[in-house]
């Protein structure tokens, strides 16, 4: 798949991308920035009781859950190694563009550019509390092995099933269980009951929880043995 997007608006000012070959965008419409926040902050880093997080991303993309996290973190005392597989990197053109740290602090705009210039397939200190190590890879493809550390902290957020169905399977969610932490959560935008039911069926116990603004539902799927 050749991935060519376009940077169109969101209705909370922040931006997304738009790839018209799939007819999809990166973020939700009704706001990149307020989905991002609600999915995988609020939902899923601020449930995750652990100082020293392993985090896992699917869909590295435009790097806006990487910052959200790392301004969540950057004051505490919590520690993260962040872990992003990405089949598609983006140009620095379009990152370059992006405004996401309309707003911010010098330090966090220069944090931000920080993220999207370390190296690939290398763990990076972006700061003394926040690790990176970005995977160009389709995961589809992944050596799980790789993963040397179990995972307390899944962010799902690949394109929608329909779109990408093949990133939807019952052999993924089976593979990301097996590196899933005691306690550990995945979260997802996505609250479609097949995919619900693979989460379950891998061993998952899965919640329904409210969505973002403009969805009613999404996912937080949780291994507790």
């Amino acid at each position: 798949m050749s991935v060519k997007p376009k940077i169109e608006l969101t209705a909370d000012g922040s931006h997304t991308l738009f790839v018209s070959e799939l007819n999809e965008h990166y973020h939700s419409v009704n706001g990149a920035i307020q989905e991002s926040t609600h999915v995988f902050i609020n939902t899923g880093l601020h449930a995750c009781g652990r100082d020293e997080i392993n985090i896992f991303e699917i869909g590295f993309g435009t790097g806006l859950n990487a910052f959200l996290t790392l301004l969540n973190i950057k004051d505490t005392q919590k520690k993260v190694h962040y872990t992003g597989i990405e089949a598609y990197p983006l140009p620095a053109s379009i990152i370059k563009n992006l405004n996401y740290t309309e707003g911010h602090s010098t330090e966090e705009q220069y944090l931000y550019h920080k993220l999207h210039g370390a190296e690939w397939e290398k763990e990076v200190e972006i700061l003394p509390n926040f690790y990176l190590t970005k995977i160009e890879a389709d995961l589809t493809q992944f050596n799980f092995s790789f993963i040397k550390e179990q995972i307390d902290l899944i962010y799902f957020d690949a394109f929608a099933p329909d779109k990408q169905s093949e990133m939807w399977t019952q052999d993924i969610f089976n593979r990301l269980y097996s590196i899933t932490n005691h306690q550990g959560i995945l979260v997802t935008y996505c609250a479609k009951g097949a995919v619900r039911r693979m989460m379950q069926q891998a061993g998952y116990k899965v919640e329904r929880l409210p969505g973002p603004p403009g969805k009613r539902e999404m996912l937080r799927a949780t291994k507790l043995v």
